[in-house]
């Protein structure tokens, strides 16, 4: 897709090519960021472009972990976070740190791809569970799903690609599952949440933290969405206190960071979070672009689950190979990506955080588009 993008844009002009395909943010940080990081790069003191533990500079740890601690329902400490370059390098580290060769990964589909390469990285293998028609949990393919390789279950909520919210009452449940398979099989499974949209949240929707409900989390998050900044690659990996083995997993974490070749978050951007940890994008500007594009999709006649969060919609294709509707769409100017990708085919990922004038200029695509394939599908 972004081979073909450059294509189209080359040969129709970039203003008439219509690319949802990247999760790629086209709005800028908040104010408050830009002010916290120019504060820090004006900052002369002595020793803070130097290496760093590993884990990140403490007084930044201790003040994301009192910012966590109250949604998280624990005491948190700087000892339980390690710094990292975005949920990318924490979830690195962390399946580092957790796998054996062999040790299965159950990842809920449609998931974000990258999660059956972050496991192949370590030795380990990605097991796709099913979801229902909504994308919520299901529960009974998840116990089928579990075999006596099972190391940990990674849940994405807001979640990418579907924009679905895991509610409080299926958090729960997840927990009791969990709770009762570590103990058959002797050890802790533990819960990693990759939660990078987590403040990107719509219509009041709760988005609970997964150490409120399970001893055995492991919660990861980034600014890439929230503030905007997924060039800055800075995130954090937090380990509830009670978790099994929690020390040693801290250890390994600290470690890996280290031999993966990340050594430490950035220093500077860092810095520049410590002080901004209340602030976000615009929420409510995704929201409005979420609630144009929903009524533009469904007025055609596109079934699709509305988004409580992130900035993805996963329509259904309405032709049963969505590579070829995909192709449909590229040659209407709009791009999208397959949803087989995603691990579910028959669908196609779009993604809003555009401006209005690319999103709004698809809509004649996506209709055409929509007109044929149910015409001759």
């Amino acid at each position: 897709m972004f081979e073909e993008g450059i294509r189209l844009k080359q040969e129709f002009g970039e203003e008439n090519v219509f690319d949802l395909s990247l999760g790629n943010p086209v709005v800028e940080p908040p104010r408050e960021l830009i002010d916290a990081l120019v504060a820090s790069a004006k900052d002369t003191a002595p020793g803070l472009h130097r290496y760093m533990p590993n884990a990140g500079l403490p007084d930044v740890r201790e003040t994301l972990a009192r910012s966590l601690a109250p949604e998280c329902k624990t005491d948190l400490g700087a000892d339980d976070i390690v710094m990292v370059t975005g949920a990318a390098g924490g979830l690195n580290i962390t399946l580092k740190t957790l796998l054996d060769p062999g040790d299965e990964v159950l990842i809920f589909a449609p998931y974000f791809v990258e999660y059956l390469f972050y496991a192949d990285n370590h030795g380990g293998k990605a097991v796709p569970v099913a979801t229902r028609e909504d994308f919520t949990l299901d529960f009974d393919a998840l116990e089928n799903a579990f075999s006596e390789r099972t190391r940990a279950v990674i849940i994405n909520s807001p979640n990418n690609p579907t924009g679905v919210v895991y509610s409080r009452r299926s958090l729960e449940e997840l927990a009791a599952v969990l709770d009762r398979k570590s103990k058959e099989m002797g050890r802790a499974v533990y819960l990693i949440s990759d939660d990078p949209y987590k403040k990107i949240a719509f219509d009041g929707v709760e988005t609970p933290n997964i150490c409120e409900f399970y001893d055995n989390s492991i919660y990861i998050t980034s600014h890439s969405k929230d503030l905007a900044v997924p060039g800055e690659r800075i995130g954090m990996v937090a380990v509830h206190p009670l978790a099994e083995n929690a020390k040693e997993l801290i250890a390994g974490l600290i470690f890996c960071n280290r031999v993966l070749g990340f050594v430490n978050a950035p220093s500077l951007i860092q810095r520049a979070i410590k002080n901004v940890q209340g602030a976000t994008v615009d929420v409510k500007d995704y929201q409005r672009k979420r609630d144009f594009l929903y009524g533009e999709l469904t007025r055609i006649g596109y079934s699709v689950v509305k988004p409580q969060g992130a900035f993805y919609f996963f329509p259904q294709s309405p032709l049963e190979d969505e590579i070829e509707f995909v192709r449909l769409l590229a040659s209407k100017r709009v791009l999208v990506v397959p949803g087989r990708g995603f691990g579910l085919a028959g669908y196609f990922r779009l993604s809003y955080c555009f401006p209005d004038k690319v999103i709004e200029g698809a809509v004649a695509g996506f209709e055409e588009a929509f007109k044929e394939a149910t015409a001759t599908g």
